[in-house]
């Protein structure tokens, strides 16, 4: 983790006054909900979180889906787990997928009127009905025993990211659908062998998004960066804890 991660850097900070752009990612929305501190800190002055060392299987699971939905985008066709869930859909054949689904460098925009500021999200997927109406997707892996699901209290992240992602398709013009789905795949550990293969069972889960939060979110988050205190922690935020445990001892 040393050999990338700076404590403090200089570059890509929050300017009102800055005539550059500014990218306010997806998931830079989602720490401000998760910890206004933490979010000020990072964009603001330049002083971010410590990374988590990066998934590498699920990267790849991520890869390999989108090589197998994109056969699909280029012949016109649905994949099977669309028939399979009786979903009447394709993978969506756009000019911009390519540039949607780059997080890091493009993805789909929207600038915040009389702000530097454009919002960003880098998408997994995107399918289309028959009418035109996009579906939002978005692909997750996991290995576990029990049945995947939605329910729990920490995919909250999850859905607010399909939500946004919602918001900025219907902000750039398009007609979407409320309904967004996860492609869930979960590694099946039960096998008797490995055989140098990891088998994955594949479901289709349906999540009704509501983008009401949305804006209100984005503009509380500028509001923050606009501001020159620094914010309340938020109230589960396990790095601000870390850190106010560690004063107690420096003081």
């Amino acid at each position: 983790m040393s050999d990338y991660y700076k404590a403090q850097r200089t570059r890509n900070l929050y300017d009102p006054a800055s005539k550059e752009t500014f990218r306010l990612s997806r998931s830079k929305i989602d720490l401000f909900l998760n910890c206004p501190r933490c979010f000020y800190l990072d964009r603001k002055l330049g002083v971010g979180q410590p990374p988590g060392y990066p998934f590498s299987l699920n990267s790849a699971v991520d890869k390999l889906l989108k090589k197998e939905f994109d056969t699909h985008r280029a012949k016109g066709t649905p994949h099977p787990l669309m028939k399979a869930y009786g979903l009447d859909a394709i993978p969506l054949a756009h000019e911009k997928i390519d540039e949607w689904r780059d997080s890091l460098r493009r993805g789909i925009t929207v600038p915040i009127g009389g702000t530097n500021i454009i919002v960003t999200g880098g998408v997994d997927d995107v399918w289309v009905k028959p009418d035109g109406e996009f579906i939002i997707v978005d692909y997750k892996a996991t290995s576990k025993e029990d049945e995947v699901s939605l329910d729990a209290d920490w995919q909250i992240g999850y859905k607010r990211q399909m939500e946004i992602y919602q918001w900025l398709f219907r902000q750039n013009g398009f007609k979407v659908s409320n309904t967004g789905y996860f492609v869930y795949c979960n590694g099946d550990a039960d096998k008797e062998a490995f055989d140098a293969k990891l088998e994955f069972d594949i479901k289709l889960l349906p999540y009704e998004g509501n983008t009401g939060w949305v804006e209100k979110c984005i503009m509380d988050a500028i509001k923050c960066l606009k501001s020159d205190k620094l914010p309340a922690s938020g109230e589960d935020c396990d790095f601000c804890k870390y850190r106010e445990a560690v004063r107690e001892f420096e003081s």
